[in-house]
């Protein structure tokens, strides 16, 4: 008799006997099953790409696909007779895994990281970043600016600029709401880092507030997250925010 089908392991690889059993599951249930199995959560924020084996965010992706098109119908939408939107469901798929939701299907992005060899101590600022992302509550974009500030000591890992943007991206590219959004940011940023301070700044359109609801055009979101010398030395802390402050100006 052929064991009991189980996922033990983060990723799991399951044998020839539970890919047997579990064909014609969908993907989503099979992956959402193995975070379950974990105990780890999945909102909508969360990176999942542990949970995902090779060759099923294909799979993922039609099976969103096909989802979408019952969206189009349930709307009324024609998707046979009219040329726009025939294939109007696979390129929303599309959009969502490979794109705007990336950030959760996909392992961060590798980063080098270099000795701080010349005891590099001044306070350094990367930015304005370009942030794209998108709005948990109603899934419209989310148009910003990102700043970082950085007070490195000796034992601090150094990154290349562009590091900066491919790790802010890769956060962005999820559904989010901005004050969590930066949260997560700075969490992997003193993970990667391990900086003396660390200051993030970001300022956002939020399609939300443009496109529904109050529909108010000259609406901005503006928070921040400050640790470590940032937080405690109000004198640094004044100096970020005016270079900010002048950049933006």
């Amino acid at each position: 008799m052929n064991a009991p089908c189980s996922l033990t392991a983060v990723p799991v690889v399951p044998d020839k006997t539970c890919a047997d059993d579990d064909e014609g599951t969908p993907v989503s249930v099979k992956i959402r099953e193995r975070i379950a199995l974990q105990r780890q959560r999945f909102h909508a924020n969360d990176n999942i790409a542990a949970f995902i084996e090779p060759g099923e965010l294909e799979q993922l992706l039609d099976e969103v696909a096909v989802k979408m098109h019952g969206v189009l119908d349930s709307l009324v939408i024609d998707t046979v007779s009219d040329h726009n939107t025939q294939d109007t469901a696979r390129r929303v798929a599309k959009m969502y895994v490979n794109e705007v939701f990336k950030g959760r299907y996909t392992e961060p992005p590798p980063v080098t990281e270099f000795p701080n060899v010349e005891h590099l101590n001044e306070l350094m600022i990367i930015g304005p970043i370009t942030v794209r992302s998108a709005c948990s509550h109603h899934f419209c974009p989310i148009l910003g600016r990102v700043w970082i500030g950085l007070m490195p000591n000796e034992h601090s890992n150094l990154i290349g600029l562009s590091k900066y943007v491919r790790l802010t991206d890769w956060i962005m590219s999820r559904p989010q709401i901005q004050e969590e959004a930066v949260t997560q940011l700075a969490d992997l940023l003193q993970d990667k880092i391990g900086p003396d301070g660390l200051a993030i700044v970001m300022e956002a359109d939020h399609f939300c507030m443009n496109w529904r609801g109050v529909k108010d055009m000259d609406a901005k979101m503006i928070n921040s997250v400050m640790r470590g010398s940032f937080l405690k030395d109000a004198n640094l802390r004044r100096e970020f925010l005016s270079l900010v402050n002048h950049k933006q100006g």
